[in-house]
């Protein structure tokens, strides 16, 4: 008898918006993300949105033939992800305030890292408790740990119950640092998802898919030095990831 073969994980596509008119724009799109990252400030990385964007969304996404998750980016400065207890108090509230306002298929965004640069597992852990039982992804906080101490970090992350952690092994770019995110992804081994981001374009998001094994991909879709995602890079996108 012929051992049936695994089916191919469907690839996947996350949408970072950093305003309320993008992430609408991806919404209206043909062929809609499978979950949008909502935040503010592109020029820092992303912070947290004002909640009245989220909502708004929200409201968006009734009409959708099938729903689309919204992560939401806690993060409040972009001077480093090292976070003071203040600080931290103040982001268990903002995960209070969204998470009362959204819905189960909603996330959170985040990243804390400790003095030495590894993981914060105190500050991290009052977050996901925050957050539970939303899924969580850890942000591209993760890029600034050396990539040798990257496996033993993502087993923390594995360990503290993250859905997924946004990379791009730690390189400029994802394509420049695929040949890390493989060994990520093989270490990830179904516990956590990778989700490959950094200058992801249908231009090399198929070489992308290929060279690192991931399911997830993560692009702002903005091209020519705009500030609204372009609908046809997203198709484009969808296109050369289900190729």
């Amino acid at each position: 008898m012929t051992t049936p073969q695994p089916r191919p994980l469907t690839p996947s596509l996350e949408l970072a918006t950093f305003s309320l008119p993008s992430a609408l724009q991806a919404l209206s799109s043909p062929t809609p993300p499978s979950r949008v990252e909502l935040c503010v400030s592109s020029a820092l990385g992303g912070l947290t949105p004002p909640l009245v964007d989220f909502l708004a969304l929200k409201t968006a996404t009734r009409s959708l033939p099938r729903p689309v998750p919204i992560n939401v980016m806690i993060r409040p400065h972009g001077e480093s992800f090292v976070y003071a207890a203040a600080e931290i108090d103040s982001m268990v509230r903002r995960i209070q305030e969204f998470k009362e306002a959204g819905s189960d298929e909603d996330g959170f965004v985040f990243g804390c890292l400790g003095h030495q640069g590894g993981v914060d597992e105190d500050a991290t852990r009052r977050l996901l408790d925050a957050a539970s039982p939303r899924p969580c992804t850890f942000h591209r906080a993760f890029d600034e740990i050396p990539p040798a101490a990257m496996p033993a970090q993502l087993k923390i992350l594995i360990a503290l119950g993250f859905a997924s952690v946004l990379t791009s092994g730690g390189a400029p770019n994802a394509f420049a640092g695929r040949d890390i995110l493989r060994p990520l992804v093989s270490e990830a081994a179904g516990r956590i998802s990778i989700i490959v981001g950094g200058g992801v374009r249908q231009t090399n998001i198929s070489e992308l898919k290929t060279a690192t094994g991931a399911r997830w991909f993560h692009s702002s879709a903005v091209v020519d030095g705009g500030e609204v995602c372009d609908l046809d890079e997203i198709e484009g996108l969808w296109r050369a990831l289900k190729s």
